[in-house]
């Protein structure tokens, strides 16, 4: 099998970098070398920023309707390829198809959002609010924006930034993860056949000298991140001290709360499906169980029913889950389970030695459940990024809430009960940004905003929704009155005709 080579994209062409360091980007099943990613030189960066702000002459007056339309062709041809864009980031992720087209969908949902852009970006406007004079506002684009997206979605994350970015007018410099580039450069390609013009959109690959470059940038406007709690305080820190806009959706470390009036079925389904899809590289899984009350008898059924779980290559349709993305990765997620068998949490499902047949050197780690699990283990208190399963028994909803609330990460998190009054209640004091009622995983629509918050969460406004409206463009008002011309200076005749 050749191995592809990653291009930049720059002003509407795919370029090669002149770059001399280059990295492998290793299929996590095999270890099979699929392609090669440049790290993007300075010079390659500047170039790409340029041709943004000089593409945003003209494209800041395309009209909307005009970028609707390039959007709802864009959104065509995603859904047409969807089995291509899927394959591609299971063959560089790892991620089992059905979970990859399932992550090409979310990703949809944004475009078509941005499909209706002609009536998200309007201003307001007060007729008369003092005597002949109107006041109104206009939303416009701010520039240049930029993003850098995490491995774990590299096709949903992207989606998160650039369609609304530039559908709002701005034009965009894309940093995907090096890890796994392919799916989020055909998806590039793609928005290029919808008709964005060239400069519109651009990427560059490469690692922490291109992020900060990008941080530091006089002619970047706006920054988008999504990744770790590490590197996104980092970026948050030092793209704000350059006087940019900046949102930073970081770290998580989501719970579940189960009652014991729940759907004892469903819950137990839903949560560890929750907790080992994607085997776990989501910052949206529920890895920490608080069962309450009686829900703990529930705790041999969740780890019976985890037993059962298909471990495999992400080409298999039947694998509940597929492998970590790098061995490094793998490592990380091993050295969390021992730490925690060392620390005193109870190792009730051990999934370090799982074998996959016909795939010796995939990074493959099978699920895993702590049960006696306690604040200041590394288990808990770290977001593992991996199928591990971290149980905690509390006797009431209110210590639930209590012992959640002490955390420091707001991702998100879910509840499982059949009680309004008990879901109304944990909604109200829950202190989290994205809440699930009898949903495991509590990513919202994508006409909603995505709302972390504490530490998984830097910038006020978040992806998608109203907010992501408000992050990428800068309101101006208006205050206008206008006088009658006055008749022997103009040489005007304002004679009204009632005919």
């Amino acid at each position: 099998m050749s191995v592809r080579e990653i291009p930049l994209f720059i002003n509407g062409e795919k370029v090669r970098s002149s770059s001399d360091d280059w990295r492998d980007v290793v299929n996590p099943a095999t270890q099979e070398v699929v392609a090669r990613v440049p790290f993007a030189t300075e010079a390659e960066v500047n170039t790409a920023v340029a041709v943004a702000k000089e593409a945003f002459k003209s494209w800041r007056k395309v009209s909307l309707a005009q970028r609707m339309r390039i959007m709802l062709r864009f959104q065509a041809l995603v859904r047409e390829h969807t089995e291509e864009l899927a394959a591609l980031i299971t063959e560089e992720h790892g991620k089992t198809l059905p979970d990859a087209e399932g992550e090409v969908g979310r990703g949809l949902e944004v475009i078509e959002h941005a499909c209706s852009i002609t009536s998200l970006q309007l201003g307001e406007i007060a007729e008369n609010a003092a005597g002949n004079v109107n006041v109104y506002s206009l939303q416009q684009p701010l520039g240049v924006g930029a993003g850098i997206t995490a491995f774990n979605f590299p096709i949903m994350l992207p989606c998160f930034m650039f369609p609304l970015a530039i559908a709002t007018g701005n034009t965009f410099v894309l940093k995907p993860s090096e890890q796994d580039p392919t799916s989020t450069m055909r998806l590039v390609e793609l928005a290029h056949e919808a008709g964005i013009p060239p400069g519109v959109l651009n990427v560059v690959h490469g690692g922490p000298d291109v992020a900060n470059q990008i941080c530091d940038h006089p002619d970047i406007k706006a920054l988008s991140f999504i990744g770790s709690t590490h590197v996104g305080t980092h970026i948050y820190d030092r793209a704000g001290a350059a006087g940019k806009r900046v949102q930073s959706m970081m770290g998580a470390k989501n719970h579940c709360v189960i009652m014991p009036d729940a759907n004892r079925s469903q819950a137990i389904h839903n949560v560890i499906g929750s907790c080992f899809g994607a085997a776990g590289q989501r910052c949206m899984a529920n890895s920490v169980v608080v069962l309450v009350g009686q829900a703990k008898e529930w705790l041999p059924e969740i780890i019976e029913h985890s037993k059962t779980m298909k471990v495999g290559p992400g080409t298999q349709r039947d694998a509940d889950l597929g492998p970590l993305v790098s061995p490094q990765a793998r490592n990380r997620v091993i050295n969390l389970i021992e730490s925690g068998v060392a620390e005193g949490a109870t190792l009730a499902l051990d999934g370090r030695d799982v074998s996959v047949d016909g795939y010796p050197e995939g990074n493959f780690v099978g699920p895993t459940i702590f049960t006696d699990v306690k604040p200041g283990m590394r288990v808990y208190d770290e977001e593992i990024f991996g199928p591990v399963m971290c149980v905690v028994c509390v006797d009431t909803l209110d210590d639930a809430i209590e012992f959640i609330n002490a955390n420091p990460n707001g991702n998100g998190t879910s509840i499982f009960t059949n009680s309004g009054w008990a879901a109304r209640h944990y909604e109200a004091d829950i202190d989290v940004g994205q809440v699930g009622i009898n949903v495991p995983i509590p990513v919202p629509v994508a006409f909603f905003s995505f709302t972390g918050s504490r530490a998984s969460k830097l910038g006020d406004l978040g992806p998608n929704g109203k907010q992501a409206i408000q992050f990428w463009t800068q309101t101006k008002t208006v205050t206008s009155r206008w006088f009658e011309p006055d008749n022997e200076s103009a040489g005007v005749n304002t004679t009204i005709s009632m005919k």
